[in-house]
């Protein structure tokens, strides 16, 4: 049977009846919303030693220490260590072999009253699993959707709850974790974008796979990794910075998926020469997209990121099926150009009237958001022959294209359908549409189609098709079927 999801108050209430829980709030940005809420629902003398704000920087700077945002990882660690501090030392030898103590944080940046600001916030939370035992952290980065600060300020109280709630009754089962987060609230008030377990029972936890978890439950519709720093904020690492973008389901990665970003690379350097900050390249997963041609889990999906970013690229993975809510996202943190790169067989795709059904303006409407200010799409050549087996596999006439003679079919010489021939060639003329025109003929030709049987046969050739940084991965870890 089933059981029941528990309300705010009621989450709150069983902490508070929980004689082992014993802790700390510190809010700082939002009111004291969190510690509020278990004021409420009574009983709170029995879990709270103390609750406090110190929003006047100069008085935080002196409990805290001096940082450079306020909002941020950083400052939310330090409000952890300092107050986690204070609750052992004053009442270890009192109460500590009968509790497992805990110490709340947040440092939030509700909406102003200009309406100006960033919504956003850290909360965390340092506890014990056990009296006397080691101290363990979950931090959270959630943005705040809401449009006025009252009602920011109550889906914080809630997902606060949410929080601590979780991490003492919902820790040992990462799913129910994650998707308890959300209860009553929705991504239309709470977007979380970033999780992180750390300290000795979570010894076995990829914090990775948390961020796959938040995608796929609905927290959030993007998360980003990088080469080097596991998982990163979008909002800190996208800020004001010119973004190239390659989709793809990467089954796996092959030398033609480089080449097609590398060539996109050089014009894209051109394009952003004037910009503040050097451009960045990511590779994307479209979850939606992925799951619509193979089943795949979580912990596979980790697997096939790691083949991305052993190629150095950092990877986001997206619940965005179509292009132009991408854009969208991308614009919440940087106006600087954006460059999608595309093979002849996506941007056929993306003409194709079928996606934006849904939409009132059709693709228009989506066209108006996909091909905004500085959007630029880049493609990449596809042999005729290849061509032409990908008009067939998706029920495409050949009488309905205007059919090139030429061996490569490209932006340039791609044959539309007739109802969309005159808007796709009112943007290439417009500049929105851009043919890469420094590619590997080499890597054009590459027949990918067998690759997936190729790996799993045993079929060395593979390799030849496959970035060698990619090989060493599936071999180690014996990735998408292959035996050694």
């Amino acid at each position: 049977m089933k059981t029941p999801k528990l309300d705010t108050n009621r989450k709150a209430l069983e902490v508070n009846l929980n004689d082992s829980i014993y802790g700390t709030f510190a809010e700082i940005g939002a009111g004291q919303e969190v510690a509020r809420r278990f004021f409420r629902v009574g009983g709170a003398a029995g879990t709270i030693a103390k609750t406090m704000s110190a929003y006047d920087m100069k008085f935080s700077d002196e409990i805290y220490g001096k940082s450079s945002r306020y909002v941020s990882q950083e400052r939310l660690i330090s409000m952890c260590d300092h107050e986690y501090s204070l609750l052992i030392e004053r009442l270890g030898d009192d109460r500590g072999k009968e509790v497992t103590f805990f110490a709340f944080a947040d440092t939030v940046s509700a909406r102003n009253f200009q309406g100006t600001n960033e919504c956003h916030g850290w909360l965390g939370i340092r506890f014990q699993t056990e009296p006397l035992g080691p101290a363990h952290d979950v931090l959270v980065h959630v943005n705040l959707t809401d449009a006025e600060n009252v009602a920011q300020q109550e889906a914080l109280g809630i997902f606060g709850v949410n929080l601590v709630y979780a991490t003492f009754f919902k820790r040992h089962d990462l799913d129910d974790f994650i998707k308890s987060l959300h209860d009553s609230l929705s991504i239309e008030r709470i977007e979380v974008d970033m999780i992180e377990f750390r300290g000795p029972a979570f010894a076995d936890v990829d914090n990775r796979l948390l961020s796959f978890k938040l995608v796929h439950y609905g927290l959030t519709n993007a998360v980003l990794f990088h080469p080097k720093d596991g998982t990163v904020l979008p909002s800190t690492t996208l800020r004001k910075t010119p973004i190239l973008i390659e989709r793809g389901s990467f089954r796996p990665i092959n030398r033609a998926h480089l080449d097609m970003l590398y060539g996109a690379e050089k014009q894209f350097k051109i394009e952003t020469s004037g910009s503040s900050k050097e451009p960045m390249s990511i590779l994307e997963i479209t979850v939606n997209n992925l799951l619509e041609r193979e089943e795949i889990s979580d912990e596979r999906l980790l697997r096939r990121v790691d083949t991305l970013l052993a190629v150095g690229t950092p990877v986001l993975v997206t619940n965005y099926s179509e292009y132009f809510h991408l854009t969208t996202y991308l614009r919440r943190y940087t106006q600087e150009p954006v460059g999608f790169v595309v093979g002849v067989n996506s941007l056929l795709q993306i003409f194709d009237e079928k996606y934006y059904e849904e939409l009132e303006g059709g693709i228009l409407e989506a066209f108006g958001k996909l091909f905004g200010h500085t959007v630029k799409l880049y493609v990449y050549p596809m042999t005729l022959g290849n061509y032409k087996r990908f008009l067939e596999s998706n029920d495409i006439s050949l009488s309905e294209v205007e059919l090139t003679n030429e061996p490569l079919v490209s932006a340039e010489n791609i044959g539309m359908q007739v109802d969309i021939r005159y808007l796709y060639s009112h943007l290439f003329c417009r500049g929105f549409i851009e043919p890469i025109v420094s590619f590997d003929k080499n890597c054009v030709e590459l027949d990918t189609s067998n690759l997936l049987k190729k790996i799993r046969s045993g079929d060395p050739s593979w390799e030849n098709i496959v970035p060698k940084e990619t090989v060493e991965v599936i071999k180690n870890r014996k990735l998408f079927g292959y035996q050694a």
